[in-house]
């Protein structure tokens, strides 16, 4: 019998799950690490802790399942996006990494955009600057660090130095590459242009590869650390919301999955790049070669949910513990009991300020419409009708750029629920599903690594033969023009607030 590896480098932890062919699990482990944070507003991690982690899970899954190490066909990695590792000429770790959130880059965001200027960098990188990216991280090591970025020999992305370490090889992959601003993402290369104009040496950077493609082999050191047998390939991978989306079988024209979690994202696959001038949504290509997907974020989703419950539901909470439930069972019952509409109130969930469509970091929260007839359970599903809401407005960004949705997956914690699951189906207007599989980009990369070892003819092929899904929740029609009514209102209250966001933030 055969299996796969996928190796998923999260913030909190790295997760590594022994698949067979038919995407069963074998095997899963989780190992945790810290995350730095020496100033507000900076986020950093030690690679190392990465690298252990992915020893530790590895060999613990070999372990655990008992499965022959020569019956493993490929190793996958997924990871978290944007963060920049810095190797010197020897491989040493020249810096802790500056991951993802941190967002001390804004004034080398600045410099970018003037560098490269602003309508350009959207045609070449698909996206404005942001101080997520790693162009930004490398700028503020030149400018802030300077005998650091003097030794630097190698920059890698956080499961590329986890490859690095498992292969020997300076390898990255179109997806995880797109986030980095360093790429061409029409033409799927490093961008010269970006690169003579930020001063970067192209030298610096890996080879990339299309995300099913072999990048190297594990070597003799990393077999005797991981359990995993000398030779094994390891495939390019996919950056998390990439494989995500293999992970879900978001891999054809007219499929997206939409994502309630802390933040939420609504993600959706195109075989023709489409870029939105704005910058509203991210565009990267996507683990399928030759296609690309587009990306709207809301910072605020499931977010809004908690701090709601965490201040508002005391007592659900409290029963909730008394009868072994989680206490998002009980307020989605709650919920439930209300009218679309809340009785007239609507709930925008800009907490962390907002990313799609709205780009505006100063926006904030509002419950509008609150009279003395509305009680807090009309409040809660006004946060949910709210993110939502939100939720919308990226879908409709990518309809005005010509992104077709026809079928709609539901993921994290929000697509748990079958009435937040029931109001996505009523505010799209299509049908929401979930997959069989919780496993999502831990699948996703293993499901790369047999397209790489010859299991399966392609991504799509092995999605087909790997992801299954429950029946779909179907939008209700009378339900459907009700949501419509509040949205349109809803979309009216951002452009009426605005100017009011700034005197507010300038106070």
């Amino acid at each position: 019998m055969n299996y796969l590896i996928g190796v998923d480098l999260g913030t909190s932890g790295t997760k590594t799950v022994l698949f067979d062919t038919a995407g069963n699990v074998m095997a899963s482990k989780t190992v945790e690490y810290p995350l730095y944070q020496p100033h507000n507003g900076w986020a950093e991690q030690d690679p190392m802790d990465w690298w252990n982690a992915t020893a530790v899970t590895c060999k613990s899954v070999i372990e655990e399942s008992g499965v022959d190490p020569a019956d493993i066909k490929g190793v996958g990695l997924s990871g978290q996006m944007h963060g920049l590792v810095m190797l010197d000429a020897d491989n040493k770790l020249l810096r802790r990494s500056i991951i993802w959130c941190d967002q001390r880059t804004a004034k080398e965001c600045e410099e970018i955009t003037e560098k490269v200027g602003a309508e350009r960098l959207i045609e070449i990188t698909a996206n404005p600057a942001l101080t997520g990216f790693t162009a930004s991280k490398i700028l503020w090591v030149r400018n802030n660090e300077p005998d650091v970025y003097a030794k630097c020999a190698h920059i890698l992305l956080p499961k590329d130095y986890v490859r690095f370490m498992l292969t020997g090889e300076y390898a990255t992959e179109v997806s995880d590459a797109s986030g980095m601003q360093l790429l061409d993402v029409p033409n799927r290369c490093w961008s010269d242009e970006v690169l003579e104009k930020l001063e970067i040496d192209k030298s610096l950077l890996a080879k990339v590869y299309e995300s099913p493609e072999v990048t190297g082999y594990i070597t003799p050191e990393a077999a005797a650390l991981t359990g995993l047998k000398e030779g094994t390939p390891v495939v390019g991978g996919a950056g998390d919301n990439a494989a995500a989306a293999v992970g879900t079988g978001v891999v054809e024209d007219g499929k997206a999955f939409v994502t309630i979690g802390t933040s939420g994202v609504v993600f959706a696959h195109t075989s023709d790049i489409s870029i939105d001038p704005k910058g509203r949504v991210h565009t990267f290509c996507c683990a399928v070669p030759g296609c690309w997907h587009v990306m709207g974020v809301t910072q605020g989703a499931g977010l809004s949910l908690k701090w709601y419950r965490d201040n508002f539901c005391t007592a659900e909470m409290e029963t909730a513990k008394g009868m072994g439930k989680d206490p998002y069972f009980l307020m989605d019952q709650q919920a439930a009991r209300v009218p679309i509409g809340c009785n007239k109130l609507l709930y925008l969930p800009y907490l962390m300020g907002e990313r799609t469509p709205h780009l505006d970091p100063d926006c904030r929260g509002v419950f509008f419409g609150l009279s003395a007839i509305h009680t807090k359970y009309d409040m809660l599903r006004a946060v949910m009708e709210g993110v939502t809401f939100s939720q919308r407005d990226s879908v409709e960004v990518l309809r005005e750029m010509g992104v077709q949705i026809d079928e709609m997956l539901a993921c994290g914690g929000g697509g748990s629920s079958p009435l937040w699951r029931q109001m996505l189906a009523d505010t799209f207007n299509c049908e929401v599903k979930t997959v069989v599989s919780k496993e999502g980009p831990a699948l996703g990369v293993a499901i790369l690594a047999g397209v790489g070892a010859g299991i399966y003819k392609s991504v799509e092929e092995g999605c087909r033969a790997v992801i299954r899904t429950n029946p779909p929740q179907a939008p209700v029609a009378e339900n459907v023009p009700e949501y419509e009514k509040f949205y349109q209102i809803y979309r009216g209250l951002y452009p009426a607030l605005k100017d009011s966001y700034h005197n507010l933030a300038a106070l």
